[in-house]
């Protein structure tokens, strides 16, 4: 039993024939547990929440076609999880809670890519790094995704250490270690899960989202795990898979979780 929670299908049309070649990926590598999480910034819906120049230009999309596309699926028998990756941006908090209470999810990835208007992720933006102090980026991503772990609004830790992508490494200073602390302490205390996401073996910094010394930490404090690809194309889909799968055996996870209503359960995967 194998998870990919973490699936982008942007770059098509919100249309059964282009969400059927994710499903033939997803079959090919022994996925059971398919679920589709566009980014909600796509949704005119979501203005209100996430609102930029890089934004606007692809903030074109209606949320009743994504769903319309997945529920659709549902009923011609395909077994498939209704998600939606979803941006924490502080001071949106109620916002965000209007937004994902009206539609069916069975859950929702809470992420971070953005400090004030800056997508530190993006390629476009990436030279804004070299105006910023690094362990001082770090400092604020962690303090943001701890206010995400106890806003009590999502399911799913997307891509924890994302921050890393393009490899600047910080300055490990105390203060930093003891704030990553406490965010995976907030995590285990607000019964999030956290996802394993390969996308970094596809990104400059070459590393699995979280590095396995945080993914440790998430096991000895009994944090549930699931694994995602992050894909947007479906031969993305599954990737890495082979690879991760034993470290995570290793590092002792035998279970991974899986949702239904935005309720979990544990099943093996070994």
């Amino acid at each position: 039993m194998l998870t990919d929670y973490h699936v982008h299908v942007e770059r098509g049309k919100y249309q059964l024939e282009w969400l059927q070649k994710f499903i033939d990926k997803a079959k090919e590598e022994g996925i059971t547990e398919l679920g589709i999480s566009e980014h909600a910034y796509r949704f005119k819906e979501t203005k209100e929440i996430l609102y930029n120049p890089w934004i606007a230009k692809r903030q074109t999309e209606s949320i009743d076609e994504y769903l319309d596309m997945l529920f659709t699926a549902r009923e011609n028998g395909i077994n498939i999880k209704v998600g939606i990756e979803m941006d924490y941006i502080p001071g949106k908090e109620e916002a965000i809670q209007n937004f994902l209470e009206k539609y069916p999810w069975d859950y929702v990835i809470g992420s971070i890519h953005w400090i004030d208007q800056w997508g530190f992720d993006l390629s476009e933006m990436k030279d804004e790094w070299s105006k910023r102090n690094v362990t001082d980026v770090y400092k604020v991503y962690f303090e943001t995704l701890l206010k995400l772990t106890e806003s009590k609004l999502f399911d799913i830790v997307g891509h924890f250490d994302v921050i890393k992508i393009f490899g600047h490494v910080p300055e490990m200073r105390d203060d930093l270690f003891q704030l990553i602390d406490q965010v995976i302490d907030s995590i285990a205390t607000n019964n999030l899960v956290v996802e394993v996401s390969t996308a970094g073996y596809r990104k400059p910094v070459r590393e699995l989202y979280p590095k396995p010394e945080w993914l440790s930490k998430f096991y000895e404090k009994d944090i549930p795990i699931c694994l995602s690809s992050d894909a947007h194309t479906p031969e993305d889909v599954g990737s890495g898979y082979e690879d991760v799968i034993p470290l995570i055996a290793e590092v002792g996870y035998d279970k991974l979780a899986i949702f239904n209503k935005r309720k979990y359960q544990l099943l093996n995967f070994r």
